[in-house]
Formats: C-alpha cells, sequence, structure tokens
C-alpha cells in the first residue's frame, strides 16, 4: 500500500485509514480520481490494537456491509470475534489496495483563497482539491480530572488499553461507565472470577433475542436503519445517544446488571468526585438501572406492535422483570478498604478536530454538516455517530456514506482545473 514517493497534489486526500477512509477510496478508485490516503499509525489500527481479547461484535455478521466486501463467513447470524474482526477487515484492505502513506501524523488543514487545501503532515507538505476526514469521532480517551488525586499506587487504565483480566493486578477492579464498553468489560471481568466494582450510567440497554428473532433483525425488518438522522424524532440530537449495552459474546445475550448483582457485583450510581481514598456516588443506581429496562422493554413494545400489525406469525413476547433491586443505595466506596486495585475509565471518548483550520464546526468543536458535507466546499466527514443513518459508526452503513461523498466529490471535479502534479521523496 505504500510507495516511495508520493505527488505533492492531489485530488483528494484522505485523513484516516479505518473501514471508512478505505470506504472513500474505494469509490474514488471506481471513479479514477486520484487521491492519497494518510494515516498516523498503520492501516485498520484501532482494531487490531485498541480491542480487549474477548471483544465480539454486537451486531450480527450478516450486517457487515463494506463496499464489495460483505460478510462471507459461514455464520451471518453469529458475532465475529476480535481476530475475525481483523482477518475480514485485513481482506477488505486488501482488496482495496488504498493508496496508503502509514505512520504520518496530519498536522494542519486548511484552505487558501484560491480553494487550494494545504495537508500540513510530519512527512512534509501536501495540497488537495478537497479532503475526507476519516479520523471518526473517537480520537481522544475520555478519563475525568478526578484520576489525578487518586494515589499511583492504583492501576488506572482506559477502555482502550483493556486487554484481559491477567494485566490487572491481584484484588478487586472498579469499571467506571456502563455503555458498550464498560459492561462487557465488567462481564469479563466478572466471568474470570474477580470481583468487580461497577459504576453505572445512563446508558440504555436492550434485548439480544426477542420473539424468535436478534432484535437488530426485527428493526432492519422496521426499516429503523434506514431512518435518516433528519427523519429521527430526536434529530440530530441523537447524535449524543449513547449506545444500547448488549453482546455478541458466546452466541449473544442480554447483559442484565441486575443479574450481575445478584452474582456478587457491587453496582454503584454516578460517580461525583474522590475525596480521601474514597469515592463518592449519586444516590442514582435504581434510576439508572430502571431506565436501562424501560427502554429495553419499549424497544420490545415496538417489535410487538410491528409484528401485530403485519400478522407475522411468532413466539409470544414479554416484560422483562427486575431481578434485583438496591436496598440501599451506596454513597461511598473506599478503594483500599474494599482491597481495589485497578479502576478501568469507560466513559468514552472525545473527538479533537483541532487540527483541521477550516469555519465549519460548532461551539462544541463538533463538525456542523448534511450527511457528511460540510459548509465549506471540498472538506467532507465521515465515519462520525449518526452522520446520515445508525449505521453510519458501523460497518452497516459506512459504504452507503462513503458513495454519497464520492458522487459529491465527483460532481465537484467537473470545475477542478488539472495540475501537473510535482513529486516529493517520502
Amino acid at each position: 500500500m505504500m510507495s516511495d514517493t508520493y505527488k505533492k497534489h492531489y485530488s483528494v486526500i484522505i485523513v484516516g485509514s479505518g473501514q471508512s477512509g478505505l470506504s472513500v477510496s474505494y469509490y474514488l478508485q471506481q471513479e479514477k480520481i486520484d487521491h492519497l490516503v494518510i494515516e498516523k499509525r498503520t492501516v485498520m489500527h484501532s482494531w487490531k490494537h485498541e480491542r480487549w481479547d474477548s471483544f465480539t461484535l454486537v451486531t450480527p455478521n450478516w450486517q457487515c456491509l463494506l463496499p464489495g466486501h460483505p460478510y462471507d463467513g459461514d455464520d451471518p447470524q453469529g458475532f465475529m470475534t476480535r481476530d475475525e474482526v481483523i482477518d475480514y477487515l485485513n481482506r477488505f484492505a486488501e482488496k482495496v489496495n488504498a493508496p496508503v502513506v502509514e505512520g504520518v501524523t496530519v498536522e494542519k488543514v486548511t484552505k487558501n483563497d484560491q480553494g487550494i487545501y494545504h495537508v500540513s503532515t510530519s512527512h512534509g507538505e501536501y495540497t488537495a482539491d478537497q479532503v475526507v476526514i476519516a479520523t471518526g469521532g473517537y480520537q481522544q480517551p475520555l478519563i475525568p480530572r478526578m484520576a489525578e488525586k487518586i494515589p499511583a499506587s492504583m492501576v488506572q487504565i482506559h477502555s482502550v488499553q483493556y486487554k484481559n483480566p491477567g494485566q490487572l493486578p491481584d484484588g478487586a477492579v472498579m469499571v467506571v461507565g456502563s455503555g458498550q464498553s464498560g459492561a462487557q468489560i465488567a462481564e469479563d471481568l466478572h466471568l474470570a472470577g474477580k470481583k468487580v466494582y461497577l459504576v453505572t450510567g445512563n446508558a440504555p440497554r436492550v434485548a439480544r433475542h426477542y420473539r424468535g428473532r436478534d432484535v437488530v433483525e426485527w428493526l432492519e425488518r422496521m426499516q429503523y436503519y434506514k431512518l435518516s438522522v433528519n427523519q429521527h424524532p430526536l434529530g440530530k440530537d441523537v447524535r449524543h445517544n449513547t449506545n444500547h449495552y448488549v453482546t455478541g459474546r458466546d452466541g449473544g445475550h442480554d447483559i442484565d446488571l441486575r443479574k450481575f448483582a445478584t452474582e456478587g457485583m457491587t453496582l454503584f450510581g454516578h460517580l461525583l468526585d474522590y475525596e480521601h481514598g474514597e469515592m463518592k456516588f449519586a444516590p442514582t443506581l435504581a434510576q439508572n438501572l430502571a431506565r436501562a429496562d424501560d427502554v429495553y422493554n419499549s424497544v420490545n413494545r415496538r417489535i410487538d406492535d410491528y409484528i401485530r400489525k403485519n400478522r407475522i406469525v411468532a413466539p409470544e413476547g414479554y416484560q422483562y422483570t427486575p431481578v434485583w433491586e438496591p436496598k440501599q443505595e451506596r454513597e461511598t466506596c473506599h478503594l483500599a478498604e474494599e482491597g481495589i486495585t485497578s479502576i478501568i475509565w469507560c466513559i468514552g471518548f472525545m473527538s479533537d478536530f483541532r487540527w483541521v483550520d477550516v469555519p465549519v464546526f460548532n461551539g462544541c468543536g463538533t463538525p456542523v454538516h448534511e450527511r457528511g458535507v460540510t459548509s465549506v466546499s471540498g472538506l467532507y466527514f465521515i465515519g462520525l455517530s449518526w452522520l446520515h443513518t445508525w449505521g453510519s459508526g458501523r460497518f452497516a452503513g459506512v459504504a452507503t456514506d462513503a458513495e454519497y461523498l464520492v458522487r459529491c466529490i465527483s460532481d465537484d471535479q467537473s470545475v477542478i482545473p488539472t495540475r501537473t502534479p510535482e513529486k516529493i521523496s517520502a
């Protein structure tokens, strides 16, 4: 994928070589538009190096629909493991054979008065007629400032650094965050026999299977995944929603934090602060669990309505009934007294686009766009949550997004004057 020399000017420069960046390259090659993909690490780096060992997809394999590379295994209803995902993506990268330069950091993107983009990198200067930002929205792992007050003897890692229970010291583990990563990592530790203290948040949950089918299949039939962000009842606010927790582990099953509690896991409400050896919590555990269950039941009711309206023969439905309730909420936890020796922060990421020096951001530093197209001609984003549909940040929808953006790019090509490219050494 790498050559020894690179042009100085390209019609399109893509920043990022994950599934989104390579999907754009796939369609640009079909349109015979010259381009370069710049990657600060290696192709598919996050999938290869920032997933834990027991990781599985939480969506069925049949939803893996990268361009020219749909899932081709023998278990479409199953959930690929970490190694299987890496193999799937490696084969995709080989098919695309994108013009990628690895180990190059993009330091700044600007646009001059003549409408040309300048891309400053650790490798030198490039220019382009158009630029696609394909770095996604999960760039900076979030760890709260309160972590600075916790003694250095406490092992603290972010979810991107977690691999398996064996990397942690002996003793109990506090997992902060109950979204997809937090809930699955807590389960991984729990199944390994670790004493787990889980700090919950407002993440919703969903059933794995309901009325004879995977819930994802029901939602596909109900056209939910074709719903655009502009059609969603929450509008663009849906981009800030936390993902539902569920797992594809061992063939796929629900994650029920209440059941974990009956098996010895200790649950807390929202984390407030750390002082004098103690973590402090809001008394919101019962509320957090109830909200998650309400979403679980509401999704099932929508499936019930769909089955009834379409007169589909399916097994009987049910409403989830809590198997455990907190009798009294704990608002403090002394780490040393509880034998807690490590903390895993599973509270997500923040985007960091400060290196994109083009006026397309709102007051929160989030790019403003319509389906990835910004108000500044020639600048595009892809791979963001709900860029267009639910599948935009996943294997299910990135191909559709990439194909749309390349159509926009191709339309603009007609007004871009040709230039004689110059070559520079790598």
